[in-house]
């Protein structure tokens, strides 16, 4: 099976496509939010984009695989990981997207997206 790159377009696509989540610049990116609390952001070139995971998480993606992750010095003290849409699958990319938005969005809302038919399940 080969790989589908992913692109800006599906970082909205994804991102927007869970609930309540909406954009909103900050800081001249391109800001996915859920309930206002950001879960990823990307620069206006589109080339990579920032996402929220659990502690710790980040490092270790960016240990794994240096090529696909990364964590800049600017988010160090951060959860946030840096992912190169250019080598990073489709699918991998919407899966962190959802694992983003659920550690900000509220548990109630959490509760209702898990309910739902067709609800990813929780990695």
């Amino acid at each position: 099976m080969s790989r589908v790159p992913a692109t800006s377009a599906d970082v909205r696509a994804a991102g927007l496509a869970l609930p309540e989540a909406t954009e909103r610049p900050a800081w001249d990116m391109a800001c996915l939010r859920v309930r206002d609390k950001i879960f990823a952001s990307m620069p206006p070139d589109g080339t990579w984009v920032a996402i929220r995971l659990a502690e710790g998480e980040n490092h270790g993606l960016a240990a794994e695989r240096p090529a696909v992750f990364s964590v800049p010095q600017h988010y160090r003290n951060s959860s946030m990981v840096v992912v190169d849409l250019a080598v990073v699958d489709r699918d991998e990319l919407t899966e962190l997207l959802i694992e983003a938005w659920r550690l900000r969005a509220p548990a109630r809302l959490r509760a209702a997206f898990d309910a739902a038919p067709g609800a990813q399940p929780r990695r």
